[in-house]
């Protein structure tokens, strides 16, 4: 077996093994986020098998829990002949990061192509484009884009501890700013902090400062506390209102930059567990790239492992 790296621009990737005919053969296709990893098998271009397990990003669980969740997920979908795996995930900055996971990949699918991209490529390629800027909101934020000469663009991506701005743990994070805030004001607790110290299992907003240090919880478990500010905010809650609204901005704002550094227009694709699900922040993201000039602006409707098809097809 053979081993090739190519160098992108941004983000990078990784193929290794003999390239076979696009979509002939069986195909694994990967989306690995922050908290699951999507994988769905497809033979001939038809989709077989679809299944999930947790996540595979080392930036989130540790090498050997990736591992772990790789192979429980092909123990799923991955059996007999495998021809290639087109994985997507975030935290593939370098070549180097897309070499390690496909080192993870590989001893389940011996005999494969491997493939690892960034996991905004899938995004753009599941809404239908070859050209554009696609936005991530889930787990973590990001934005990435490439244009008709090829150019590719990226911002964000950099990490919670670095940016994620408009992301679930984001919107988590600020969820427990906003109750200590109002503790340190000696206001009421209020519909947002009630069920936040509920889902904690806390009954005063003082003990979400240890917690929210503590070792036990982290990146997955305060993006998960965004749905209260989400349900907070269909309740009439302004301030988490307020939290969506600005989610939406700063998510516009990465797909703003994109776009200017590769002089297009569009069109900007909305994924991720927040962007597909949350209609507040898709209104806000429209709004605010409308009043820059960005009509076409369209939110993912099928799951970004999807796109692994038309990134076979399209020519290297």
């Amino acid at each position: 077996m053979t081993n090739t790296q190519n160098s992108p621009t941004s983000p990078a990737g990784y193929m290794q093994g003999s390239p076979a005919s696009p979509l002939h053969g069986v195909t694994i296709g990967l989306d690995i986020g922050g908290t699951k990893t999507h994988g769905v098998r497809f033979e001939d271009g038809l989709p077989v098998a679809d299944d999930s397990a947790g996540s595979s990003n080392v930036q989130n669980v540790t090498r050997g829990q990736a591992a772990q969740n790789l192979a429980d997920l092909f123990a799923r979908i991955g059996g007999g002949r495998v021809d290639r795996v087109y994985a997507g995930s975030g935290g593939i900055d370098t070549d180097e990061d897309a070499a390690a996971l496909a080192a993870l990949i590989q001893p389940l699918a011996p005999e494969a192509r491997i493939t690892v991209v960034h996991d905004s490529r899938l995004l753009l390629a599941a809404g239908r484009a070859a050209t554009g800027v696609a936005v991530i909101a889930g787990t973590g934020s990001a934005a990435w884009g490439r244009n008709a000469d090829g150019g590719e663009a990226r911002a964000g991506g950099w990490g919670y501890l670095l940016g994620d701005e408009g992301s679930g743990y984001w919107l988590g994070r600020e969820a427990v700013r906003h109750s200590l805030r109002r503790m340190n004001q000696g206001l009421p607790i209020d519909h947002l902090t009630a069920d936040l110290l509920a889902s904690c299992g806390l009954d005063h907003p003082n003990k979400l400062i240890a917690l929210f240090h503590s070792p036990e919880t982290g990146r997955r478990f305060w993006a998960q506390q965004a749905r209260h500010v989400v349900e907070a905010a269909a309740a009439g809650h302004q301030d988490s209102i307020a939290l969506l609204d600005q989610a939406g901005t700063d998510l516009a704002a990465l797909a703003g930059q994109v776009l200017g550094q590769l002089k297009i227009n569009g069109p900007v694709i909305l994924g991720g567990g927040l962007g597909m699900n949350v209609a507040s922040l898709q209104e806000s993201f429209r709004r605010n790239l409308e009043a820059a000039g960005i009509t076409d602006v369209r939110v993912l409707d099928q799951e970004p492992v999807f796109g692994v098809l038309q990134l076979l097809a399209e020519p290297n």
